[in-house]
């Protein structure tokens, strides 16, 4: 008499998880990290210590109306200095760049690769210190508002220049052709069609490049200021070498997010309606 067969045990089968629920076991994981590590600094922080040197409501209110009325209205001076000759500049060295004669773009890339690879500090000293030593007698003009736009718009030039190049070449080259065709000249397409399409193309980068330069007026500093020229950074950092405590600049801090976070959020909304265009 033949034998029943044994039989198999049973498989358990283990339930595997969908790509969702992965991503979703994923997520949950990162943010108990997250959760865990603010709650770890948040304990481990003496909270006391840094309120009483960096958040003084007295001496707070002490800085202003002098904080806003001289400290941040020359940084945004500067910065808007800086940044128009900065973009006058870019504007001619990217047109050298695209020249047809050979030195003029040789030029235009020794310029771009010397400004953006030095520090902006560097060129600073340049120009408070190197160009007086070079051409004795002669005085930028201008002063200390005069030598800050020279400093930030040299550095800012190499930058602008670049991106103007790449919004030029980004216009469709028949818009150059077509102007010509209707009896424009080189130079009249490209100031009248190609240049100012260029600038629609090139308008984000250029204000996120405005946001840089309002954060790089700091170096100022070593240029040497009265009290009528001081920016944010040297504003902030006298008071709290006066007053013993640091409550001066987390309000400069402070006046900085308050240009450059609208600022921020302009470049973002510019560069959705961009794509949105696209």
């Amino acid at each position: 008499m033949d034998r029943p067969a044994a039989r198999e045990p049973e498989r358990v089968v283990t339930p595997r998880l969908t790509r969702r629920q992965r991503r979703r076991v994923a997520q949950g994981v990162q943010y108990a990290v997250f959760i865990a590590v603010v709650a770890l600094i948040g304990v481990s922080a003496d909270w006391g210590r840094l309120r009483n040197q960096f958040a003084q409501p007295d001496l707070a209110a002490r800085l202003f109306p002098d904080i806003v009325a001289v400290a941040l209205r020359n940084t945004v001076v500067y910065t808007l200095s800086g940044f128009a000759f900065g973009l006058l500049l870019g504007l001619v060295i990217a047109l050298m760049r695209l020249s047809s004669v050979a030195p003029y773009r040789w030029a235009a890339s020794v310029y771009i690769e010397i400004f953006r690879g030095l520090p902006a500090l560097l060129i600073f000293i340049f120009v408070g210190v190197a160009v007086p030593l070079a051409f004795p007698g002669v005085e930028i003009p201008g002063g200390t508002y005069g030598k800050v736009a020279l400093g930030l718009g040299l550095v800012a030039a190499a930058y602008m220049a670049e991106t103007i190049r790449a919004g030029i070449q980004a216009v469709p080259g028949g818009q150059l052709e077509a102007a010509r065709s209707l009896g424009f000249s080189h130079t009249r397409a490209m100031v009248s069609v190609v240049i100012p399409q260029a600038f629609r193309i090139v308008i984000p980068p250029l204000t996120n490049e405005l946001v840089l330069l309002f954060k790089d007026s700091s170096l100022v500093l070593f240029l040497g200021v009265t009290l009528q020229e001081r920016e944010l950074t040297k504003f902030g950092r006298d008071l709290a070498s006066q007053t013993a405590n640091s409550t001066p600049i987390l309000v400069a801090g402070l006046c900085y997010l308050l240009v450059t976070v609208p600022l921020s959020f302009v470049v973002r909304r510019l560069e959705a309606r961009a794509d949105e265009a696209r």
